[in-house]
């Protein structure tokens, strides 16, 4: 059996509440629930890397907004939001957040609409 470690982080209060209903319907802990996800995005980024598949990474990368989704279709060779999204579900990953460059050009443009 592997060593485990404490480690001290920090989440969302909602996103924590969720979780622990998520774990509490599934006969869990969060500490299980947890585990189980980080070695799953460890473990596939892994065996993409040892394989010399990049796939992963730019999902990855599309998920936190790193990239946007052209880039990562293009990187990918697909031509549809849905086959990129269908990638995104199988590989387990968050949908995308927006870059920082959309978001923060988002918040220029309402900052612009101010008096």
């Amino acid at each position: 059996m592997a060593e485990t470690v404490n480690f001290t982080g920090s989440v969302d209060r909602e996103l924590l509440k969720r979780a622990k209903i998520i774990a509490a319907k599934s006969d869990t802990s969060i500490n299980a629930l947890f585990n189980a996800e980080l070695r799953y995005l460890v473990e596939t980024f892994e065996a993409a890397e040892a394989s010399d598949n990049q796939n992963f990474k730019t999902l990855l990368d599309f998920s936190l907004g790193r990239i946007d989704d052209h880039a990562a279709m293009a990187a990918l060779g697909i031509d549809s939001d849905e086959d990129l999204f269908l990638l995104m579900a199988q590989a387990h990953l968050p949908m995308p957040r927006l870059p920082d460059s959309t978001t923060q050009s988002m918040v220029d443009s309402l900052h612009a609409l101010l008096p």
